[in-house]
């Protein structure tokens, strides 16, 4: 059930529109969803298998899950990227954030893009 959505235009002749935050939400979720569709079925994002999706949601991290499908150790994405190898476990473990930078390495590393390896949370 939809709730009241309010329209007006603004001083400036710009049209808005007032909606319930639920609403927006819906919304917004959908819009994700669409650009995961879409990612996938562009190639941008590999594709999983079920058992592959029960370990990225049981990972510690999604990059710890996108290192381990590569096959790669800590040690070997540590030197691909130019850092250490305790420095990326503090990062998959969630101590440590990392630069832009360093996360644009990393995608690339892994041929994944950067919000695959990025958690939400």
């Amino acid at each position: 059930m939809m709730g009241e959505i309010i329209y007006f235009l603004t001083p400036g002749g710009d049209e808005m529109a007032i909606l319930p935050k639920a609403e927006l939400e819906l919304i917004q979720e959908a819009a994700d969803h669409a650009r995961a569709v879409a990612d996938y079925r562009s190639g941008r994002l590999p594709a999983l298998t079920l058992d592959e999706t029960r370990e990225l949601v049981a990972a510690d991290s999604p990059l710890a899950f996108w290192r381990k499908k590569a096959r790669f150790t800590q040690a070997t994405l540590a030197a691909k990227v130019g850092i250490a190898q305790n420095y990326l476990s503090e990062i998959e473990n969630g101590k440590r954030a990392g630069p832009v930078e360093l996360w644009l390495k990393l995608s690339r590393a892994l041929e994944v893009p950067i919000e695959a390896l990025v958690d939400e949370e």
